[in-house]
C-alpha cells in the first residue's frame, strides 16, 4: 500500500480545490506534485507528442484511470525514450497499485536520465521507506536535500526515516528544519511532538501538538 507521508508535497490550494478526488485517488497526490517541478519533452509521434500522452496519463490518473494512465506513459516512453517524467510519473502510480519494486525502477530510470531532479530522490527515498529500506530512504532523501536544501518535505520525510531508525535527536533537527522552512507544515509538528515524547520531554510534545492543533483550526 502506498505510503501516505508522500502526500505532503501537494500544496494547500491543491488539497482544496481536488478535496473530493484526494479521497479516492492516492495517485492524484502525487502527480500533483510532481506536475509543478517538470519541463515535458515535445517529441513527436505522428500528430501527438510525448507531452501529449504524458498530459492525458495525468488526466487519467486524477480519474482513478491508473491502468489507462499507465499505457499513455508508456506511449510516451516509445515515443521518447529519454523523458524521464514520464518514468517518474509511472512509478508513482505502479506504487500507489503497490508494485514497489517496479516504481523504484521507474524513479531510478528517472535519476538516470536527469540526476539533478531532487524530486526523483525524494520519490524514491519515500518509496524505500514504504518498502522497508531505511539505509536507502536516508541516502536518497539526503540526496534531495543537497539538491534542494529549501525543501521542507523532503527534510520531514527524512525526520520520519530518522525516527523510525531511533535517531530520535536528527529526527527532531530535520522536524525543525521543515517547520522553519514551511511554518505551517502541521504534520512536522506532530511528528516533531512525537520524537520530543519518545525523549521523555512530554511538555515539549505538548507545545508541538497544541501548535499542530491550532493550525489545524482545532
Amino acid at each position: 500500500m502506498w505510503d501516505p507521508i508522500l502526500a505532503q508535497s501537494v500544496t494547500e490550494r491543491d488539497m482544496s480545490k481536488h478535496s473530493e478526488l484526494i479521497n479516492c485517488c492516492p495517485a492524484f497526490l502525487i502527480l500533483l506534485a510532481l506536475l509543478s517541478t517538470m519541463t515535458l519533452t515535445s517529441e513527436v509521434f505522428g500528430q501527438q507528442t510525448a507531452e501529449d500522452f504524458v498530459n492525458s496519463s495525468i488526466g487519467k490518473a486524477i480519474n482513478n484511470d491508473l491502468d489507462g494512465a499507465t499505457a499513455d506513459l508508456v506511449t510516451a516512453i516509445k515515443i521518447d525514450p529519454k523523458n524521464a517524467n514520464a518514468y517518474c510519473i509511472r512509478g508513482t502510480i505502479k506504487a500507489t497499485k503497490g508494485d514497489l519494486d517496479g516504481a523504484i525502477a521507474d524513479f531510478t530510470k528517472a535519476i538516470e536520465l536527469n540526476p539533478n531532479d531532487a524530486s526523483f530522490y525524494r520519490t524514491r527515498g519515500a518509496t524505500k521507506a514504504t518498502k522497508g529500506d531505511l539505509d536507502g530512504a536516508l541516502t536518497d532523501l539526503t540526496k534531495a536535500i543537497e539538491l534542494n536544501p529549501q525543501n521542507a518535505v523532503a527534510r520531514h520525510l527524512r525526520g520520519k526515516v530518522k525516527f523510525r531508525r531511533g535517531d530520535l535527536d536528527g529526527a527532531i533537527v530535520d522536524f525543525s528544519k521543515a517547520i522553519e522552512l514551511k511554518p505551517k507544515f502541521i504534520l512536522a509538528y506532530v511528528d516533531r511532538g512525537n520524537a520530543k515524547k519518545a525523549k521523555g520531554d512530554q511538555a515539549g510534545a505538548d507545545e508541538d501538538y497544541a501548535q499542530a492543533n491550532k493550525l489545524g483550526g482545532r
